[in-house]
């Protein structure tokens, strides 16, 4: 998750970043869904039934306290499915663990919405472009309008930040610029932009993903858009995922804007260290199985049958040891780039999918080799 706002107003202000101080761990805790989604990696639907157990959840939640997990992201499927997922984020805040929720909103109303917000750090409600686009590659017409009633009645309430989620595919690409006209116009105070990773119906769906050149045009929008709303102090923030190489093309240009600068943000981001699956970075799925991210092809444990300190931290895996190397050791044309302390080489699921290769270079790298150089 590469937050370039924050990045880009607290070194131009002299400010300490917005460090993550501990782990992310993205949960999900079922995958029963009422959508039906085309890049969805974990292929839920509302017939599945949900393996992982109220005790069982409630019992892990301080071993991941004591192995540095501090922030948890509710996930799915569709996580409002659960009847006990408010109990559980009750446990998570007890714990001091901090909560944010992946939704598509359907279950968002006037009955519940300020017990999600008193539940809830922070809730990212999924929105895929316009309504037509939104609701066809949700699966559910109408969910477009739902789900921005969702938005809208939640922050109306002016208290937790409640963001929009936008996944980049050839489909949605035309739509990115109504994205940031939404949430202008709906005065959504936060932005956060998903590359397609190659897994579930993602993997199922590669066709759909960009090519290199519409994805240098669609990053190099996001900049611009970010670069405006912090130039004209409009309080939106914006983010990137799946995508550590969104830092490189942000790090050049904001070298030749703030070229006094530029010294104090490399630092910070190799300080930030990019792909940071397995590391700061993991995930539980909805059958207890631990992976370094949501997308990964192999499993390292899973909680029903292991300790999770055992899986994490007392006896990693050689993947989980070899991922925690940073910069990582890559092959292809990563392994020559000036810049593999800030990307960390991108995402493994990528590099798998398509070359059968955890340590060959992200397939999606749009950089060419002058940059990677520095020419």
């Amino acid at each position: 998750m590469f937050r370039l706002s924050n990045l880009l107003k607290s070194v131009t202000d002299g400010k300490p970043a917005r460090s993550l101080d501990g782990s992310i761990a993205i949960w999900n805790f079922t995958n029963r869904c009422n959508l039906s989604c085309m890049h969805c990696y974990s292929k839920a639907d509302l017939e599945a039934v949900d393996t992982l157990q109220t005790k069982d959840i409630l019992d892990t939640l301080p071993k991941l306290k004591q192995n540095g997990v501090k922030f948890i992201i509710f996930s799915g499927g569709e996580p409002l499915t659960r009847k006990d997922i408010f109990d559980i984020a009750a446990e998570c805040k007890r714990l001091g663990i901090v909560t944010y929720l992946s939704t598509n909103g359907l279950y968002v109303r006037k009955g519940n919405a300020e017990k999600i917000l008193d539940t809830f750090d922070y809730i990212g409600i999924s929105i895929d472009g316009s309504e037509e686009t939104h609701d066809h590659f949700r699966g559910l017409k109408g969910s477009f309008r739902e789900s921005m009633e969702a938005v809208d009645l939640l922050n109306s309430y002016g208290r937790t930040k409640v963001g929009i989620r936008f996944t980049l595919t050839k489909e949605t690409l035309p739509d990115l610029r109504f994205i940031f006209e939404l949430a202008e116009n709906h005065k959504i105070p936060k932005i956060y932009i998903s590359h397609l990773v190659y897994s579930g119906r993602g993997l199922d769906n590669l066709a759909m993903d960009l090519d290199k050149e519409e994805r240098l045009e669609a990053v190099n929008f996001i900049l611009d858009k970010a670069f405006e709303y912090f130039e004209s102090n409009r309080d939106i923030e914006v983010v990137t995922g799946n995508m550590e190489m969104d830092a490189i093309l942000f790090y050049d240009r904001f070298a030749q804007k703030y070229p006094e600068l530029a010294g104090e943000m490399w630092s910070r981001l190799v300080e930030w260290g990019g792909n940071s699956a397995g590391r700061k970075l993991l995930n539980i799925d909805s059958e207890g199985f631990v992976k370094p991210d949501p997308f990964f092809p192999l499993k390292v444990g899973n909680i029903l049958g292991q300790d999770f300190t055992e899986i994490w931290s007392t006896a990693p895996t050689e993947v989980l040891e070899k991922l925690r190397i940073h910069p990582r050791q890559i092959g292809g044309k990563c392994h020559e780039c000036r810049y593999l302390a800030i990307c960390n080489g991108g995402s493994r699921s990528r590099a798998y999918a398509i070359y059968g290769d955890l340590w060959a270079e992200d397939p999606s790298c749009y950089l060419s080799e002058e940059q990677m150089r520095g020419v």
